[in-house]
């Protein structure tokens, strides 16, 4: 059997999310889920760092240094995104606004744990 690759692996997370769904992005590979969501859900995509609205990963001219994830990753904005600080984002989190969170190997220990 043929290991997904990191793409294919962000393709698979987003068919599961719902339309209309809140999503927080965490660091590495999940912010990919922005490249592949489906066409016919309005998904929000929100980074920690203060990000409501994030689009796909920013390549080639698109890459503009002031949008960047809270893993510094380059990233395009949505029409419709806000920029808002750190405390609204983590409190956005906190207050239950977010429906799902996609983590990162990293974030996940061996046995599963978070």
């Amino acid at each position: 059997m043929t290991p997904l690759t990191r793409n294919q692996i962000a393709w698979r997370a987003t068919q599961d999310l719902t339309d209309g769904s809140y999503v927080n992005l965490g660091l590495g590979m999940p912010v990919l889920a922005a490249n592949y969501a489906p066409a016919d859900r309005d998904i929000m995509f929100h980074s920690e760092n203060g990000i409501v609205g994030v689009g796909p990963v920013a390549q080639g001219a698109a890459v503009d240094p002031d949008f960047i994830d809270a893993g510094s990753q380059n990233i395009t904005l949505r029409p419709g995104a806000a920029l808002v600080d750190s405390a609204q984002a983590f409190a956005m989190i906190r207050g239950g606004h977010i429906d799902v969170t996609l983590l990162g190997g990293f974030e996940v220990s061996a046995g599963g744990d978070l």
